[in-house]
């Protein structure tokens, strides 16, 4: 989403609305992840922050924007769970288990609540991140569920986003919600010996979403970049709370490297560009800085996991200044160890490509043609893919060409489908 420049004491653009819009968008998951601390539910503080956000939708645009609107918006929040307390019989005992005295002068609970949002990393947006993505839900509910909480994703911008109803999404926050209450799944970070599973749940639901964003599974278009870029603001939010660990670096680091390349992806026509085929000169290189640093940091902190691997991978295409000068040996190196670490079929194939590309097709074919008999890969329209191009780059192109358009038949891509129709043609004699 593009919006309009905050003023610190006004708004500027044609539509304030929109202003009100993005700031929610940068603010939601810590307004909601205080109010959830305070109220124990995620359903209701949600709904606290939405009234927040009506609020500011009705004052801002003749008020302007506060100096600082996420205190703002908190503050807001805050009052409203606390008069939705003060209705209920146990206003004295929340009170008193959050610490707060019933006739605190409302300054002090202000001053409170801004000094709270200078950390703009605190415990309660780790505690907000791990429920979200609890193990208990479904994949689906975690990913709504996340994007809805941590993204201030709108539900219709996150049907949008993954092809599907609007009623689809909305019925999976719901079921996600009502699973973590019915579970009584406390809003809170997870004993230090569930922390390394619940940390993975966390992670693969970011990676997900990136993915979703940087190869559309559906639809008419190849990338979806504002997946990828939620994605990357969540993995950044994870680097400041949880900056120890290995992992959340090793992703982070995988995720700017992959960005870089984004711009470099489409043609002027939104056509796919293969890697081998981008203009290297359109990478960010902003991105590419900052995807090594990540991997650097996530070197020094121990060993590599399967996401500092990736990124070790995607590091590899990112020092290359062409696709020559590329470590195709060290990165089939990586695949190798990668393979070990986090076995996968789909893993297997990158290493054939990396194989081919520094051994030659056949080497690549080798692996390739151990790969027919795996279930994973039966409908994964890469697998036909990779083995067309390096039939057509051992001169066998009446193979290559069916091998194509058995992957066009496979892809739900549209964008796809078309690259790989073209890539048959070419073929024909």
């Amino acid at each position: 989403m593009r919006f309009d420049v905050l003023g610190s004491t006004g708004m500027t653009g044609s539509d304030p609305h929109r202003v009100v819009e993005a700031v929610w968008r940068m603010e939601a998951g810590r307004v909601i992840a205080g109010l959830a601390r305070i109220v124990g539910d995620i359903g209701l503080a949600e709904e606290l922050a939405q009234d927040a956000l009506v609020i500011a939708l009705e004052q801002w645009p003749q008020s302007g924007v506060p100096d600082n609107p996420g205190a703002w918006l908190t503050l807001t929040a805050k009052h409203r769970a606390i008069d939705m307390l003060r209705r209920r019989s146990r206003y004295e005992e929340k009170l008193k288990e959050f610490g707060r005295d019933q006739v605190r002068q409302q300054a002090d609970v202000e001053t409170e609540t801004v000094d709270m949002l200078d950390d703009p990393f605190g415990d309660d947006m780790l505690r907000l991140l791990f429920t979200a993505c609890h193990p208990v839900l479904s994949t689906e509910g975690r990913l709504a569920l996340t994007l809805r909480l941590l993204g201030g994703l709108s539900t219709e911008e996150i049907a949008r986003a993954f092809l599907v109803p609007e009623p689809t999404v909305g019925q999976r926050i719901f079921r996600a919600k009502r699973t973590l209450s019915d579970k009584h799944i406390k809003i809170e970070l997870p004993p230090p010996g569930e922390l390394p599973a619940r940390l993975a749940s966390v992670l693969e639901v970011i990676y997900l979403i990136f993915n979703e964003g940087y190869a559309a599974t559906t639809g008419d278009d190849w990338m979806r970049p504002s997946l990828c870029e939620e994605a990357l603001r969540l993995g950044r939010i994870l680097v400041g709370l949880m900056p120890s660990e290995t992992e959340v670096h090793g992703l982070v680091a995988l995720m700017e490297l992959q960005m870089s390349r984004i711009v470099a992806r489409t043609g002027p026509g939104g056509e796919p560009v293969l890697l081998l085929d981008q203009d290297r000169g359109r990478w960010d290189r902003l991105l590419i800085r900052r995807g090594l640093a990540a991997l650097q940091r996530a070197e020094s902190l121990g060993t590599l996991g399967p996401y500092g691997l990736q990124a070790a991978i995607a590091a590899c295409h990112a020092r290359a200044m062409s696709a020559e000068d590329t470590d195709w040996e060290r990165m089939a190196a990586l695949y190798l160890v990668l393979g070990h670490v986090a076995p996968s079929p789909v893993v297997e194939l990158n290493r054939a490509v990396a194989v081919s590309m520094a051994y030659g097709p056949g080497r690549g074919l080798e692996i390739v043609e151990g790969l027919g008999a795996e279930k994973a890969l039966r409908e994964y329209p890469q697998l036909p893919a990779v083995r067309g191009d390096l039939l057509a780059r051992l001169g066998r192109t009446a193979e290559a060409r069916k091998e194509f358009e058995r992957a066009a038949g496979l892809t739900r891509n549209e964008r796809e489908r078309s690259l790989f129709r073209r890539r048959a043609e070419a073929l024909r004699e």
